[in-house]
């Protein structure tokens, strides 16, 4: 199944089932996500991502960072990351965020891809840190790409395109019944954004 953003309805859930993800589409000008994506790319302190697999120490391309609203911890891959304070331009993200879904989010995981050689494989947001059944909200700055979901037990796959300036989320039971990823391309050679709000258990 394939639903691409000029289709873009926030009130329409594009998982079938088990799940609720609705995408807003770009929820600013062009100049103001052109404004944030310089501002992200040159103010947050961005790392290379780690990841204990297997034994095995992993450090990927692509770079992360982890904000809170205090000193909040979060594990996964078995790498534990300790938050830094919000800047001035993540708490205007955050509340954009905010007042589009409705939800509260109290931190935010960002992610840096340089180019489509670097992307993200299938995998739940399912860590017991988490508030269950939260909202998950990703916005996109940069690169547009393709992003897709796969049922659990069916393998059905539901794709969608992320525009820059865009907003997704993902609620509900969609954790526990699908993955997601952010699939390599050899299309895109220029550096995407991902910031995902989300509300950790106190």
């Amino acid at each position: 199944m394939n639903l691409f953003s000029e289709h873009a309805d926030a009130g329409f859930n594009l998982l079938p089932a088990d799940g609720i993800v609705n995408y807003y589409g770009a929820v600013c000008s062009r100049q103001q996500a052109d404004h944030y994506f310089k501002t992200l790319l040159n103010t947050i302190e961005w790392k290379n991502d780690e990841a204990f697999i297997f034994g095995k120490h992993y450090i990927t391309k692509r770079k992360v960072a982890w904000y809170a609203d205090r000193s909040i911890e979060y594990s996964y891959s078995n790498i534990t990351r300790s938050s830094l304070p919000w800047t001035a331009t993540l708490l205007e993200l955050k509340k954009i965020a905010e007042e589009k879904t409705m939800e509260t989010y109290n931190s935010c995981l960002l992610n840096l891809y340089h180019t489509g050689d670097e992307g993200m494989a299938w995998h739940s947001d399912d860590e017991p840190s988490l508030e269950p059944h939260g909202a998950i909200a990703s916005l996109s700055f940069g690169a547009e790409r393709i992003f897709k979901f796969k049922h659990k037990q069916t393998n059905e796959v539901v794709s969608t395109f992320l525009e820059h300036g865009s907003l997704l989320v993902m609620k509900g039971a969609t954790q526990e019944n699908w993955l997601h990823r952010l699939p390599k391309t050899t299309k895109v050679n220029s550096p995407r954004i991902n910031l995902t709000f989300r509300k950790m258990l106190s």
